[in-house]
């Protein structure tokens, strides 16, 4: 299996909206990240499954060629994470069916509630219009799912005062946006040889995220062969994280694509 790194930036995107620091203005392009985003795929990729829907998810699925998607794994209600929802029609109207979407209870009902006009029954599209067709199916903690044809087990993290979902499939464990994870989360994580954990900044802490030194810290904890941090601010350059991470541990970058 594959995974995909579509974005790896934090809720304000890199380069930030009015910022010129160095990050900002870097010409490395693995400076420039898009809100969060990645995709599981097989082997042959014939079959793909989408982590989040974030507003670039478009530009982003265009830049990295994918013009197929089985099924969309949200983990968490964030508008982040969640507000490009709506690049979803190009793919149901394409196919001319519905495409499933995998969300706890609390990030289920958000979505319903921000998108009416998609989750509504009674809501239909005007002649000549389209409308993403989304199936909404719900998954709870620590209890296995077949999403796409990949057996993922949902697992949580604290985000703050809420909880967001990761997952495990096969020997990768996947986590974003945590500030905690729950002992049962760090013991389904154990015999990971991959992992990819949320790193806000180095340096001071954050009371929703990780920063770069506490998921070094959590993933020596777990003990995977590689670790790849994503969720990262422009409070640090790849380049310069990189030189200072122990041996294992790396910045994912957008388009960036692992074997596991």
């Amino acid at each position: 299996m594959r995974l995909r790194f579509l974005g790896t930036g934090t809720s304000f995107g890199i380069p930030v909206i009015g910022c010129t620091c160095a990050t900002c203005t870097s010409t490395d392009p693995r400076d420039r990240r898009t809100r969060h985003a990645a995709i599981v795929e097989s082997d042959d990729g014939a079959r793909r499954l989408l982590i989040d829907s974030p507003p670039e998810l478009r530009l982003q699925l265009l830049r990295d060629g994918i013009s197929t998607i089985d099924a969309v794994w949200y983990t968490h209600g964030h508008a982040d994470h969640t507000h490009g929802i709506d690049d979803l029609r190009a793919f149901t109207v394409r196919n001319h069916q519905p495409i499933t979407a995998w969300a706890d209870e609390t990030c289920a009902a958000l979505l319903r509630h921000r998108f009416g006009y998609i989750f509504d029954p009674d809501h239909v599209a005007p002649p000549g219009t389209s409308i993403p067709e989304i199936r909404l199916r719900t998954y709870r903690t620590g209890e296995s799912v077949d999403v796409a044809g990949f057996r993922l087990l949902p697992l949580a993290a604290k985000h703050g005062s809420e909880i967001v979902h990761g997952f495990r499939v096969g020997d990768l464990g996947y986590i974003t946006d945590a500030s905690a994870l729950p002992d049962e989360t760090k013991e389904a994580l154990a015999g990971v040889r991959t992992l990819v954990l949320n790193a806000l900044w180095p340096g001071r802490p954050h009371p929703m995220h990780f920063s770069v030194e506490q998921a070094v810290a959590v993933a020596d904890a777990i003990g995977p062969e590689r670790t790849y941090l994503t969720h990262l601010s422009h409070r640090v350059r790849h380049a310069e994280l990189l030189e200072t991470l122990p041996t294992g541990i790396e910045p994912a970058y957008d388009g960036l694509v692992i074997e596991f």
